[in-house]
């Protein structure tokens, strides 16, 4: 049993069967405890612990601690420069604070702790998580939504699938199901049963069945020399394989018919496979996977369905491409817009998908629906590239426009689609959906998503508490050498125009104050800043976007422990600076990257809108309407970029399989922000309904 896991992914904890003992105070004292990191434990859960003896309670209890510690970023230590934070920063002159920052530059040293103790932290009425008590069973059911995901995991998400295999080794295959529907996670799994259940002739059984193309087979050994599965990023140092592990390749890639195109495109990989493949000496053996790699080796593609379309589409030769678009469904619709663009007819273009868009999958329908529906025109277009990171680019949109009736004609092609696919699921009866989904993003790509306490998708937007004040956190370890990281924040207008930031070089101003810069980490350093809302407000401050920089260099992949989140605090002198108990998010910053771009707050409209962004090269702090790049740009991007919203995922679902119903009390499931199945579910909603 992973309590660790069970808790962060279903809320839920396990209680072995206690031979009793523990006494009401003991039990109080548990609940209190977990009460500390805005944890409630449900009433059967309390029934359950009460049945241990004092000393199962005890170790059971320090257990759930100790992943609640790290779950809220309390397992460390925290201490800003200004221990007295932010009394000493409010206090201090300009003069006070220069001459401390150069004093800490020139040695090294803090300030030392302040003497009088702080006044307790004033409780502010904020939701508290519920915990419940799980069986075993629950806790198995975690890995099968994992790997039925329809799109692809986040490094979390697989490390929670490796721990199974690796755990259960043969008895995993009871869990998985025959088929998995993701091609990189069919890689990532078949990787780890080659690695921990060697032996087990269940192994190829599952490969055979979920090896289609030569491209799965390059996956898969990516996976096993722990590269990247969605091959976005630069090529994988391939490990050395034993005679055994070459022959299970090339007899996989000796079934694929037609393997050689597949292989083209990825020749350079493939080159760096066969070095360790050595398929030569298999040639009479596997002929086939001789004569693809070959084909790699010597630069000989044949002509590729890529290219045959890029042509016909420089061309403006319609009437061929279709065809050819109608037998790769998928790429159409990647497709389509860029197609309707250059035809002269758009009747004939939208015809020919409206006869394959039953054969596309859920993720792409979806993305065209919201991109047709969206208000027109595009203030920009924004691109985020497939890659083991978040980045995001962004441009004016230049192209002519398509018309309203192409547009609604495509959104009802994709909408029917849809609505068609999701009528043959088990019907949902009655159903409740909160409006407020509209304001959360359907999880399609999670291969670069950070974790965090609360599992959210790029661009989703939350509610801010009824608060007055939020305190953003930051907490680092050095790598190899001394490690400075900077917490910042920078304010935009309501017209994403630059106006002022917090950050070491100025710790205080429009209503945002800095706990002072730490150059060097060894044993950990923090960072915190205090934002007054209403004060910003006042100053025509909209955006509030956290910015993480690696001013040293090293990319936060290379330290032992970064994260960062915050805090929704009633008052900033009460309390100590960190309190569990007024952590509302924390995203962990292990990027390859040296700039990460967590959370931006919208104050106007008091939401948090989850960025999760990295970034390779400084931004710039600069005005938009000057210049379209830097931060300013990726926030606006964040903010006007078409994503499909949960709401219209859900109402789909409901319209082919359910009835729409006024209020949850009506309602056999609910959909919504904080009961029944929520935007944090993101496994369910990518298993099941996508």
């Amino acid at each position: 049993m992973n309590q660790e896991l069970f808790l962060r992914r279903r809320s839920k904890v396990h209680v072995p069967t206690g031979t009793g003992g523990a006494t009401r105070a003991q039990v109080a004292s548990a609940v209190q405890e977990v009460a500390a990191f805005q944890c409630v434990l449900s009433e059967s859960l309390i029934e359950q612990i009460g049945m241990l003896s004092a000393t199962e309670l005890k170790y059971w209890l320090r257990e759930i601690i100790r992943v609640l510690r790290r779950r809220t970023g309390a397992h460390v230590h925290h201490r800003p420069f200004y221990p007295d934070f932010p009394e000493q920063v409010l206090k201090a002159s300009e003069a006070e604070l220069y001459l401390n920052a150069v004093m800490h530059y020139l040695t090294l040293r803090r300030l030392p702790p302040t003497e009088h103790a702080r006044p307790p932290m004033l409780e502010g009425n904020f939701i508290s998580w519920v915990i419940e008590s799980g069986s075993f069973a629950e806790f198995e059911s975690l890995l099968e939504p994992l790997v039925s995901s329809r799109t692809s995991l986040s490094e979390e998400e697989t490390a929670d699938v490796v721990w199974f295999i690796r755990n259960y080794k043969s008895d995993v295959f009871r869990l998985l199901p025959e088929i998995i529907p993701f091609r990189e996670i069919r890689a990532q799994v078949g990787g780890a049963l080659i690695m921990h259940v060697a032996g087990d002739k269940r192994v190829d059984t599952f490969l055979e069945r979920n090896v289609e193309t030569a491209t799965d087979v390059l996956r898969l050994a990516v996976a096993l020399s722990g590269g990247d599965v969605s091959l976005a990023t630069a090529s994988t140092r391939f490990k050395p394989m034993k005679r055994s592990m070459r022959r299970l390749f090339l007899q996989l890639l000796d079934k694929i018919p037609n393997a050689a195109e597949d292989v083209m495109r990825h020749a350079e990989r493939w080159k760096r496979l066969a070095e360790v493949l050595h398929p030569g000496d298999y040639a009479d053996q596997y002929p086939h996977a001789l004569a693809a790699i070959t084909a790699a080796r010597r630069n000989e593609p044949p002509v590729t369905f890529n290219s045959r379309v890029e042509t016909l589409l420089a061309q403006r030769d319609i009437a061929t491409l279709m065809p050819i678009l109608q037998s790769r469904p998928g790429e159409f619709a990647r497709r389509l817009d860029v197609t309707l663009r250059r035809a002269k007819e758009t009747d004939s273009v939208l015809e020919a998908f409206e006869a394959v868009a039953a054969q596309v999958s859920s993720p792409v329908l979806l993305q065209i629906l919201a991109q047709v529906r969206a208000p027109r025109p595009l203030p920009l277009r924004a691109f985020t590239p497939k890659g083991s990171f978040a980045k995001v680019f962004a441009i004016k949109d230049h192209r002519e426009p398509l018309t309203p009736e192409v547009l609604a004609r495509a959104a009802r092609i994709c909408d029917d689609a849809l609505l068609k696919r999701f009528a043959s699921l088990p019907p949902l009866g009655r159903c409740f959906i909160d409006p407020a989904l509209s304001e959360y993003r359907v999880p399609l790509a999670q291969r670069a998503a950070s974790k965090a306490l609360r599992t959210l998708v790029r661009g989703s937007q939350l509610p801010i508490p009824d608060t007055r004040f939020i305190r953003l956190f930051l907490w680092w370890k050095n790598g190899r050498g001394r490690t400075d990281i900077d917490l910042s924040a920078a304010f935009f207008d309501a017209n994403f125009v630059f106006k002022d930031s917090v950050a070491y070089y100025n710790l205080a101003g429009y209503g945002g104050y800095h706990s002072g810069d730490i150059v060097d980490a060894p044993d950990g350093a923090s960072e915190f800043i205090d934002l007054d809302i209403e004060a910003l407000v006042e100053k025509g401050i909209r955006y509030v976007v956290t910015s993480i920089n690696s001013y040293t260099e090293q990319p936060y992949c290379d330290l032992p422990e970064c994260f960062a989140g915050w805090m929704a605090r009633t008052d900033t002198a009460s309390g100590e600076v960190f309190e569990p108990r007024s952590v509302f998010d924390r995203i962990d910053i292990a990027s390859d990257t040296v700039i990460c771009l967590p959370f931006v707050m919208d104050l106007q409209e008091r939401r948090m809108i989850w960025a999760d962004l990295g970034l390779t090269s400084f931004p710039r702090w600069n005005n938009l309407g000057n210049n379209l790049s830097g931060v300013s740009l990726m926030l606006r991007a964040l903010v006007h970029t078409p994503r499909p919203d949960l709401e219209t995922l859900f109402d789909l679902h409901v319209r082919a399989r359910g009835e729409r119903v006024a209020s949850p009390q009506q309602a056999q499931a609910v959909f919504a922000p904080d009961q029944g199945i929520t935007p944090f579910d993101t496994v369910l909603i990518r298993s099941q309904f996508l």
